[in-house]
Order: C-alpha cells, then sequence, then structure tokens
C-alpha cells in the first residue's frame, strides 16, 4: 500500500502537575465564559470524588477518543489511581491494539474520502488510519489470543478478555496493559460492535461452543456497585457506556457523585444530551448527589481535568 508522504504520526498526550492549569481553571471558575465555570465545576467534582476514601470511581467513555492522543490521558488517570472501573465501547479495544502495535496519522476533516479510501485509509474525524493497521492487525492480534483462551474455557466475559488483551500487548502504551496491571476491571456491554467484535464472531463460526458471557459481566458490575461505601463517576459523552455506568448505580440508590461531559443537547431526549439532573428523576444519580456538567468536546477538556486533579492533590 501506498503511503501518503509528509503525515505526522499521532502522538499521547501526557498530563503532570502543573500549578499554571489549576490556577487557569479556579479562574476560569470566576465566570471565565459561558461553559469555563463549568469546566471548572466539573474538574473540582472530580477532584473531589478522587479524594473520597471508599468511593469507588467510574469512567464511561466512547471509543473514537481512543484514536487520538487522549488515549494518553486516559492512561495517567489510570496510574495516577483515578479510575476504579472502566465501562466502554468495543472501538477502544480495537485502536489500543491497533495504536499499541501500529500508528495513526494526523489528518483533518476536510480530506478527500474517496481519495483517502482509494490509498488505503480509514478516516475517524481528522485522524488517518491505515487499513493493515486496523482491520488485519487486529486478526493477526485477536486469533491466537482467543485460541489461547479457549483451551482454558469455552466462554470469556468482556472484563476477562480486555485483561487478557492488556496482557497480551504488553506495553505501557497501552491502556488495557495499565487497567490490568492496576486490576482495574474494563466492561464492554457492546462487545461485538467493533473490529474485536467480529474477531470474537469469527472464532466462533469455527468453535459454536465458545461464547461472550455478559451476564458475568453484568453480576460483576451488580457486585461492585452494591458492595460499594460511595460510588462515582466521570462521564465522557454518551451511548451505552455511559447508560450501563448509571444503570448499574440505580440498584444502590444512585451515584453519589455525577460528572458529565457531553456535546450533545437534550431536546431530542437522547441519552447522550441527558443532563444529570434527568438521571435523579430515574434514581440513577441521588438528589443528594455532587453533581456538575460540561457542554465541550472531550479531546480539548480532559487534559485540563485530569491535569487540575493531579496538581491539586499535590498542593494536599
Amino acid at each position: 500500500m501506498k503511503r501518503i508522504p509528509g503525515l505526522k504520526k499521532v502522538r499521547d498526550l501526557h498530563v503532570s502537575a502543573s500549578d499554571d492549569i489549576a490556577s487557569l481553571l479556579d479562574s476560569m471558575g470566576q465566570g471565565g465564559g459561558f461553559m469555563a465555570s463549568n469546566l471548572h465545576e466539573v474538574a473540582s467534582t472530580f477532584g473531589a470524588m478522587c479524594a473520597r476514601e471508599g468511593c469507588v470511581k467510574f469512567l464511561s467513555f466512547p471509543a473514537a477518543i481512543m484514536a487520538t492522543g487522549t488515549r494518553g490521558v486516559l492512561i495517567d488517570m489510570v496510574k495516577e489511581g483515578m479510575v476504579d472501573v472502566i465501562v466502554t465501547t468495543c472501538g477502544t479495544l480495537d485502536h489500543d491494539i491497533a495504536r499499541t502495535v501500529g500508528d495513526y496519522y494526523q489528518g483533518s476533516f476536510e480530506m478527500d474520502d474517496v481519495k483517502l479510501h482509494r490509498a488505503g485509509y480509514h478516516r475517524l474525524g481528522n485522524v488517518l488510519v491505515p487499513l493493515e493497521d486496523y482491520g488485519p492487525l487486529i486478526e493477526k492480534r485477536m486469533q491466537p489470543l482467543l485460541s489461547r483462551l479457549y483451551a482454558k474455557s469455552k466462554s470469556v466475559t468482556t472484563e476477562e478478555l480486555c485483561r487478557e488483551i492488556g496482557r497480551d500487548l504488553g506495553s505501557e502504551r497501552s491502556l488495557l496493559y495499565w487497567a490490568q496491571k492496576k486490576g482495574i476491571p474494563v466492561f464492554v456491554p457492546g462487545i461485538t460492535d467493533g473490529a474485536v467484535g467480529s474477531q470474537l464472531w469469527l472464532f466462533s463460526e469455527a468453535h459454536r461452543d465458545f461464547h461472550v458471557d455478559l451476564l458475568g459481566d453484568e453480576r460483576r458490575l451488580s457486585d461492585i456497585t452494591s458492595e460499594a461505601k460511595e460510588t462515582g463517576a466521570l462521564v465522557l459523552g454518551g451511548g451505552i457506556s455511559k447508560h450501563h455506568v448509571i444503570w448499574w448505580n440505580l440498584f444502590k440508590g444512585g451515584l453519589d457523585w455525577a460528572c458529565y461531559v457531553t456535546t450533545a443537547p437534550e431536546f431530542d431526549g437522547s441519552l447522550s444530551g441527558a443532563r444529570v439532573r434527568e438521571a435523579i428523576s430515574w434514581g440513577k444519580v441521588k438528589e443528594s448527589a455532587r453533581q456538575a456538567s460540561l457542554y465541550a468536546e472531550v479531546t480539548t477538556v480532559l487534559p485540563l481535568i485530569a491535569s487540575y486533579v493531579l496538581t491539586r492533590r499535590k498542593r494536599s
């Protein structure tokens, strides 16, 4: 396949304690702009949640941000103890494998998609994904891994699958590697909706007694929420990963802490656009919960939020 010349590789961002960023966000919380105060409120609420003794911290996000350098921020959040449980979508597994073993590249939203298709690139927003670094690469990694798992058991939960993928990748560039290293469970309720999911289906075609134990994941989530003294969530975007977090917290009386970051409006009744206050009506968030919502694109604000928490922790 002929490469497009002059492309820059997608590089991970990484956060560290910075007095400047913390001070900036503190000042933004004092009326710095239309959403600036909301950004500060989410950052400070999430920071308080992270500092809360005995609070189980959920993180949910859609896969697309894993294709960007923001993957590095997610890794840092795991390494720094800001996360106890992750609920995400199948593409997170896809992109973590593909970017750990291969490379993605910087593009733009305005590129000619016909030319990209003919050149062998997928476009994800302004990120370019080489065809051979996605589907074929993921198949090459997943089929031997599934064979090894099958030799031990005819079924696997998504938690177990994510842990084994992390171990198999064995790279500090990988989110799944750090999650398994830190003992953080990763759940993917929509596991068939992605390249890894397609590999599961393909493997099952040749091994009809193999299956994914989704109810095993549900039992684990039920145990985690029911045994928790308190629960909190940083919800990035929406969709199935968001709903799975707030749904299972319904059965313990609701989240004690809730931070939402989304670009979706609520006027169409979508879950992605629903504010925290709507979840209160369902019992998914407690009436007394500390809450904050921010309308913003995640890759723009998550580095600021995570850096703010690290800085405040360093100062305390």
